[in-house]
């Protein structure tokens, strides 16, 4: 399950970019909560925490408890703005929660027992469509990554969202396809040996035509020589 993480806030007096451009060069983020039919609060972190707590990886699909003067706000982060140059974050959108509200998360997938795979152990790859999975669960229970076993899989097998293991109290966000998340692949070696097999067919087949047009040519020529 994913940890609870506390961040020490203060309320932003003024707004504006040039009030955010102040913040940030005394080394806070501007951020805002919104959400749970409540006015929408401004307030600024220290970008050093903040920046520890991203670097986690978990960031984005853990609970956030806003602390400000004592009074604790739940939230999920919902989007981090970064700068385009130094990649600082600039700003964030943090969402009001209740503690056992049903929130939609994007969770990191994890892949484990490669070495129990046939298909990986024979040469193969493994093409990774999804990194994450869109879920819906409890924000009191949000898994940081899914385990996916890979035991078993060969070359041309797939995994689909209905084949992975969800945690209790967990679902996939998107229910009208069984979309794929893994399939196992044969290495780019062992399809360029398949082309060059059938190149060398086709140049075969291709050699053979001219031949037989070259004869045909041939005989044409000497009916031609014996009728005058």
């Amino acid at each position: 399950m994913s940890e609870q993480l506390t961040l020490p806030a203060e309320t932003r007096e003024r707004a504006g970019k040039g009030a955010s451009r102040a913040l940030r060069r005394d080394g806070r983020v501007p951020c805002v909560i919104y959400g749970d039919k409540k006015e929408p609060l401004s307030f600024h972190v220290e970008e050093k925490l903040l920046a520890k707590m991203l670097s986690t990886g978990h960031f984005m699909n853990s609970v956030i408890m806003i602390d400000i003067k004592g009074k604790a706000n739940r939230t999920l982060p919902k989007d981090v703005q970064f700068h385009p140059v130094s990649s600082r974050p600039i700003h964030v959108d943090f969402l009001r929660i209740g503690e056992h509200s049903q929130v939609h998360v994007n969770v990191p997938v994890r892949f484990d027992n490669e070495e129990d795979s046939p298909g990986l152990k024979r040469g193969g790859v493994l093409n990774v469509i999804q990194h994450d999975l869109e879920l819906i669960c409890d924000a009191a229970e949000i898994p940081d990554e899914i385990h996916i076993d890979l035991t078993g899989l060969d070359i041309g097998d797939s995994i689909h969202i209905s084949q992975v293991v969800l945690p209790k109290g967990s679902k996939s966000a998107i229910e009208d396809r069984d979309f794929t998340v893994a399939t196992v692949v044969a290495p780019s070696a062992m399809k360029s040996e398949e082309g060059d097999t059938s190149t060398e067919a086709a140049e075969g087949e291709v050699e053979g035509e001219e031949g037989e047009a070259g004869e045909t040519g041939e005989t044409e020529a000497k009916g031609g020589e014996e009728n005058a």
